[in-house]
């Protein structure tokens, strides 16, 4: 498997080394567990609205967090701030929740921010298989210096649907060192110490969404959704509802109509439409007015959702 995935990164012209992945049974644990590395007196840095994982594993450490403010008018992807420092960066892209996606000089400007201030940068690309824009980077490998800077998460949950069967993986680069202290090598005696691993047939299963099939079956499933995404990209705007995401990403973050807050709209579409969605406010401060749209639905289901909610546009 470890195999599979360092032959997959080439496609993005990333040569990994199979020693530098580590399988793990998914991203949100191995996001959630990397923090057993670092000590509780590093500050983290994470943008607001945020996947709650990246706050409540470093709030139950102890830690100090800083919040980045994503804003419509930044699109909902901030760039770093020269006089905030930070020792622990997460960033999403394509981002949960926002569905927003980084280009590559954006990406640069937070591998040039994590060295100048040595810091480790925490980059979560579960959703990487959903990139269709041309030059918009899938790894944060493919940024020159990420490799003594960064720690990648990735998971087969959104890409070909292990949900439940749990399994997903974290590179880790030789390169990444402090105080002469290799990075991986700490991971691995982590791993080692407090996790059982995944299961053999979980992994031969993940080693064939690789195989030529495998492929073709994962990027049917993906258009699938990309296609529902576009129904909903569309019916927003025609309604003229702000929003970021669904072209590169599952997920549409559109701003809640007629100024209403994010609750309030959860509310309405559920008692007048019978949608349910993802108010924003459950993803931070900044997420309050915003509402989130998922493309992992019924295409049918999806296309009949969207017409209802034109219909109280109206």
């Amino acid at each position: 498997l470890r195999e599979a995935i360092a032959g997959y990164y080439k496609g993005f012209g990333v040569d990994l080394d199979a020693s530098e992945v580590f399988v793990g049974d998914g991203a949100k644990s191995d996001v959630g567990n990397i923090v057993d590395l670092f000590d509780v007196d590093n500050t983290v840095l994470v943008p607001d609205p945020v996947y709650p994982v990246y706050v409540d594993t470093n709030l139950i450490s102890g830690r100090e967090i800083l919040y980045l403010d994503a804003n419509e008018d930044n699109g909902f992807l901030p760039l770093p701030e020269k006089d905030v420092h930070a020792d622990i960066i997460y960033l999403c892209s394509p981002n949960n929740p926002t569905g927003a996606v980084y280009d590559r000089e954006q990406l640069q400007a937070w591998v040039d921010y994590a060295l100048e201030n040595r810091a480790v940068l925490l980059f979560d690309a579960a959703y990487e298989s959903f990139i269709t824009g041309e030059g918009l980077p899938h790894s944060i490998f493919e940024i020159p210096g990420a490799e003594r800077c960064a720690i990648e998460f990735c998971s087969f949950s959104k890409t070909a649907g292990f949900t439940g069967m749990r399994c997903g993986y974290t590179v880790i680069r030789k390169e990444l060192q402090f105080e002469g202290v290799q990075v991986s090598k700490l991971w691995e005696r982590r791993q080692g110490c407090k996790f059982n691993g995944v299961s053999y047939i979980t992994q031969r299963a993940a080693e064939a969404v690789f195989s030529p099939q495998g492929r073709r079956q994962v990027m049917e499933t993906i258009a699938y959704y990309q296609n529902n995404a576009r129904v909903m990209a569309k019916a927003l705007e025609e309604m003229g509802i702000w929003f970021t995401g669904g072209a590169n990403s599952p997920y549409l973050w559109m701003k809640c109509p007629d100024g209403m807050d994010s609750w309030g709209y959860f509310d309405y579409l559920l008692n007048e439409a019978e949608i349910v969605g993802t108010p924003g406010a459950g993803f931070g401060k900044n997420g309050e007015g915003y509402f989130r749209l998922t493309a992992f639905g019924d295409a049918q289901k999806t296309a009949e959702a969207m017409e209802r909610m034109k219909k109280l546009k109206k």
